[in-house]
């Protein structure tokens, strides 16, 4: 069918017969492998981002961005390679356009009918720390390893003060955009 020496140089270069066992071992073992963090090899640190006049959005996907571990070079998507954050002053924070007024968080009871809409707004005057922390679990997968990291690695405050100084956290900025 085909002539042997056309065999040998239809795939990948030629593969004349001077080639030997030696030569290919050496071609595999330059390859590269790709990195997998184990739990030991993950150093965690802890972050403060201050809220006030930050979008909500912009804010969330920045904070489930390091609490996941995206940030690192040693990001695996099955280990928890995140970091700590502390979010302070989320009562202050600015939802663009009219979301104020419009938005709202759906529920349900488990009976037919019985919806609850709750404005943002009311969500905000009441218990603002809800607000951030389900802005960040809607940027996160939803799996275990995904509850698990909010759960743990996220902390929301109201005010100003946290009860973290003994962690010595790092301050992270972020850019505080106009709202439109």
């Amino acid at each position: 069918f085909f002539s042997s020496r056309r065999r040998h140089t239809r795939y990948i270069g030629d593969w004349s017969s001077d080639v030997c066992s030696s030569d290919l071992q050496l071609e595999q073992s330059e390859l590269m492998s790709t990195y997998s963090a184990r739990p030991a090899d993950v150093e965690q640190k802890w972050f403060v981002v201050d809220a006030e006049g930050v979008v909500l959005g912009r804010l969330a996907s920045e904070v489930a961005k390091i609490i996941r571990g995206k940030h690192k070079p040693i990001f695996t998507p099955h280990i928890d390679t995140g970091d700590n954050v502390i979010v302070i002053n989320a009562s202050k924070v600015v939802l663009t356009g009219r979301k104020a007024e419009q938005k709202t968080y759906f529920s349900h009871t488990g009976y037919m009918g019985h919806e609850k809409h709750t404005p943002i707004a009311k969500v905000l005057a009441t218990h603002p720390e809800r607000v951030i922390e389900k802005a960040v679990h809607g940027m996160l997968p939803k799996n275990a390893l995904a509850r698990q990291v909010l759960r743990l690695k996220l902390r929301v405050y109201p005010g100003a003060e946290h009860p973290h100084k003994a962690q010595q956290p790092t301050t992270l900025t972020l850019s505080k955009r106009e709202a439109k």
